[in-house]
């Protein structure tokens, strides 16, 4: 009776010999047909004059007390206090130079959160485009 048992279990083992003989076949073929293969040439474009540059960002710092310092990373970093009024004055005069350079906002995490969209809302007001906020990467 156990002889019988043991006749009717299914099979638990996989035959890969064929699957083995099927990636062999499809290996010659690729080894064969990949040196007949013609690769397309490109044809790149041109163009009149190089790209410039991207410009160094203004960056907004808001300190834990909501004081503001403009620092200008395209002059090594250099920073200035600066008060509301400044800033704005100091903005227009760096966007006439440059109009696409872009203004970043970094805030202390203790800084309320109405104190950040304050200066968001005073950049849109003078019409500049570029503007970020920046976070530090954990």
């Amino acid at each position: 009776m156990q002889n019988r048992r043991s006749e009717h279990r299914p099979m638990s083992q996989i035959n890969v010999v064929p699957y083995i003989d099927v990636m062999l076949v499809l290996l010659v073929i690729f080894m064969i047909t990949a040196p007949l293969m013609n690769p397309g040439q490109i044809d790149l474009p041109s163009v009149g004059k190089s790209l410039a540059p991207p410009v160094a960002p203004l960056e907004i710092v808001i300190n834990k007390n909501t004081t503001l310092i403009l620092r200008d990373h395209s002059k090594g970093g250099y920073e200035m206090p600066v008060s509301r009024s400044e800033l704005v004055e100091l903005l227009q005069r760096s966007l006439k130079k440059n109009p696409e350079q872009p203004v970043v906002i970094s805030a202390d995490k203790s800084v309320r959160y109405e104190e950040v969209v304050n200066v968001m809302d005073m950049l849109q007001q003078q019409q500049i485009k570029k503007i970020g906020l920046l976070a530090k990467s954990r």
